[in-house]
């Protein structure tokens, strides 16, 4: 009879080898299943080896990164929700601080880039429904406004779920946002309000 694999044994091997990293253990296949209840068998049954847990663990980061984002509704407020969106992804960090570190280490690939790819393109999507209502100037380049975003995001991710910087620090994305969508050509009174709106 064929056994069936278990997601909580995959998910717990996954916790347990972001933990590792993110404490600078060093991981073997026997110190990754150590207290775990399973055989270092599990990391070949689930994974295909070490490289495929590695691939996992990446994955699984922005796996979890997109669940939050789809939770978000669209609103009739394109720059809302484009800080709306920053403050998810903080949030994500928060609440997965092990998987956040590991998911843009790029010396390990990812099982599905263009799944993690598509975080970033929920980002362009709202850039380009501002653009089209006349929130951003006609010159703004989606992807290029996206990424910038993204990097005031991580940024602030970085520096405060893994870092030197107290929760608060993260406010400082309101007026840093705002500067940068209405340096795109969003009306600064408006933009202030949509973007304290989003982020809050």
């Amino acid at each position: 009879m064929v056994r069936l694999k278990d997601p909580a044994v995959r998910s717990l091997l996954i916790e347990r080898a972001a933990q590792m990293l993110r404490a600078r253990e060093p991981i073997s296949l026997r110190s990754l299943v150590d207290g775990t209840g399973v055989s270092t068998m599990a990391v070949y049954t689930y994974f295909d080896g070490i490289d495929g847990l590695w691939k996992a663990v990446r994955q699984e980061g922005f796996t979890r990164l997109s669940a939050v984002l789809d939770r978000l509704t669209p609103t009739t407020d394109p720059v809302r929700d484009l800080a709306a969106l920053g403050s998810a992804y903080v949030a994500n960090a928060e609440a997965n601080p092990d998987l956040y570190r590991v998911m843009f280490d790029a010396a390990v690939d990812l099982e599905d880039l263009a799944a993690a790819d598509a975080t970033l393109h929920r980002l362009v999507e709202a850039v380009e429904r501002a653009k089209t209502d006349g929130r951003f100037a006609d010159d703004t380049e989606p992807l290029d406004l996206a990424t910038q975003s993204w990097v005031i995001g991580h940024g602030l991710a970085s520096l405060t779920v893994a870092g030197p910087l107290p929760r608060e620090a993260l406010g400082y994305a309101v007026p840093m946002l705002t500067a940068l969508f209405i340096s795109a050509g969003d009306e600064p009174a408006r933009c202030r309000r949509s973007v304290a709106r989003g982020w809050g």
